[in-house]
This record gives C-alpha cells, structure tokens and sequence, in this order.
C-alpha cells in the first residue's frame, strides 16, 4: 500500500497513517501490531509509530496488545458507520419509532469516556444541546451512555471512566462514583437507563442497549424528550415500550445484516 506516491507534493506518512486505518475492516476489527505491518507492507516499527500517533488522537485504541478503531473515525467522513452497515438497518426503525412516540431517538457508541452519536431521526423540537451525527457528550451524564457503561467489565469501567471527555463540556460533579456505580448496577438488571436534566436544564431521555448478532451490547438507543412538555412516567410508560421493541427489531436486523453470505466477484473484462 505504502510508497507508491511519485507527486512531489505527496505525503507518504500521511497516506501510511490511512492504510492503517484503511486495514480495519468487517473482518479485522481488532489486529495486532504484526497483522497490522503485515496488511499495510510497513516495517513494524513504522507500524507501531502510526498506531500509536493515531491512538493518541483518538482514532484507534488499543486493547491488550491488540488495536482497534474509535467512533472518532466517523469525523473522517462515515466510514466507520457505513462499515458496521448500521445506518442502514436502523433508520427505517428509529423512523418508525419517532412516528409512533413525536419525539426524537438516537443511536450512540462508547468512545473513550464519551459516547459518540451514530445514527438520528429529529422532530423539530426546541432542546437545549444541538445534537448530529458525531456529536459527542460524557458518557455518565447521558442515558445511552450509561446504557453503555453497564455493559463494560468492571476493570474495563474503571479504565473507561478515568479517561477525560474530549466532549469540551464542564465536568459534571451531580453524582459520586458510588452512586454512579449503584445505578449502572441497576441499568444493568432492568435493561434501561434514564438521565433526569443531566447533560442540560431541560433534556430527559430513556435509553436502551442495542446488540450484535453474539449477543455484546455494541450501541444504546434512546427517546429524548423536553422536560417542560413529558414527565418522566410518560416517557417510561409510554416510550420505553417502543423503544424496547425497537431496539430488539434493530439488534435482529443487525445481526441477520452480519451474518449475510456476501461474495465480490470481479468482472471479466474480456467477456462480450
């Protein structure tokens, strides 16, 4: 992949630092520093540079001795959305969703201590915070992302939650570890999360794990809701159902999507 610009103004550590993340796929998600030389054609120490620049801006992290993208890569243009296939399989049901509740719904990854949005169906509704595609906020003062922080293993929550938000949001100080460890033992037996006024005066929301086709909580989708317009126990009686429903037809779809026999067949030039 590498060495192959002749322009003088080519920027071959720049297009080294792409074939790196251009060698994570559906099929390597995670890869170690010899798999990753070896599908790039690097030297491993031109390799173990790369990796490790791209890991302190965010783009990859590494797990073990193992590396893996971020959601940051979404900044880059979509691609890490367009490769989980995600988009495509939950707008017709976040869509469906927003019809049935009036209310906005949102998909969301963890990235580091922030979640990072994926996917969003809007209704035009005055809400505090502006929210879009790569939109990133705490995790622990959102109801996806503590949905999110409920499925970690408690080594990797306590590794998590010591990161800094990237989100240039205040710290929030509403809540003691303690007690956040209380409630995401709880989101972690009922299967939902809820964030009261958290992240803004105003924003209420219900959120849910969204799962792959082995089962690992890999998303969180939720119902957000002006506080001044939907109580609480609206949202929880009359939301949360749909949404739980949704998020289940949303986790089937996801994994027949990852599971579909998929084939490329290159097309013979010479024929007709």
């Amino acid at each position: 992949m590498a060495g192959r610009g002749s322009g003088p103004d080519f920027v071959e550590a720049l297009a080294r630092g792409l074939d790196v993340l251009a060698a994570f796929d559906g099929a390597h998600r995670q890869m170690s520093l010899t798999e990753v030389a070896t599908a790039t054609g690097l030297a491993r120490p031109t390799a173990r540079r790369l990796l490790l620049t791209l890991q302190e801006l965010g783009y990859v992290r590494g797990v073990d001795a193992r590396f893996e993208l971020t959601p940051r890569v979404i900044e880059l243009g979509m691609a890490y959305v367009a490769s989980l296939g995600l988009w495509d399989v939950a707008r017709p049901h976040l869509e469906a969703l927003v019809g049935r509740t009036g209310e906005s719904s949102s998909m969301a990854q963890l990235d580091g201590s922030d979640i990072v949005y994926v996917a969003r169906v809007s209704v035009p509704k005055i809400i505090a915070l502006r929210v879009e595609i790569g939109t990133r906020f705490p995790a622990a003062q959102t109801s996806q992302g503590k949905v999110l922080l409920a499925a970690l293993p408690p080594a990797e929550l306590d590794r998590v939650l010591a990161e800094p938000s990237r989100s240039g949001l205040p710290a929030y100080i509403g809540r003691t570890p303690a007690q956040l460890a209380d409630e995401l033992v709880s989101v972690r037996a009922r299967g939902w999360a809820l964030a009261d006024e958290e992240l803004a005066p105003g924003v209420r929301s219900v959120a849910v794990p969204v799962r792959d086709g082995t089962g690992a909580v890999r998303a969180a989708m939720n119902v957000t809701v002006h506080a001044a317009e939907t109580s609480t126990r609206t949202l929880l009686d009359d939301h949360l159902p749909h949404l739980l429903r949704t998020a289940g037809d949303v986790s089937d779809d996801w994994a027949r999507w990852q599971s579909r026999p998929h084939a490329e067949v290159r097309a013979d030039s010479s024929a007709g």
